[in-house]
């Protein structure tokens, strides 16, 4: 009932995400073709979200949300959390910094903000 309800409210549906999770998992078992996770932006007259229903499983969770790689170690496919961030941009939300060395972030480069100096004095 999870989708149905997340689709009744949605605003604007995102399938890229729930398309990218089901070909992340197909790599995993043949079953994930069958999963039904979807995800949506919310707007009202106030705000925006994004809702995106995740698989059921934490071992699904994880795979669908990191990048998957090859048995060399590169990127086979791109995991969707690298897309978060830049979605919430979109919708006027917060600006969310990640370290690469947990998820890269992808942003077109005319989305790129400099990195906050962390060693600058406060003015």
């Amino acid at each position: 009932m999870t989708p149905e309800a997340t689709l009744a409210v949605a605003t604007k549906p995102m399938p890229g995400f729930g398309e990218q999770m089901r070909q992340i998992s197909l790599n995993f078992v043949p079953t994930a073709i069958l999963s039904r996770q979807v995800a949506v932006i919310r707007e009202t007259a106030d705000h925006a979200a994004v809702i995106i229903n995740l698989p059921g499983q934490p071992k699904s969770i994880r795979e669908t949300l990191k990048d998957l790689k090859d048995a060399d170690g590169k990127q086979k496919l791109p995991g969707i959390f690298a897309a978060v961030p830049y979605c919430i941009d979109l919708i006027g939300g917060p600006y969310i910094e990640t370290r690469d060395e947990v998820v890269k972030t992808f942003r077109p480069k005319s989305a790129i903000r400099p990195a906050k100096d962390q060693n600058a004095s406060k003015a």
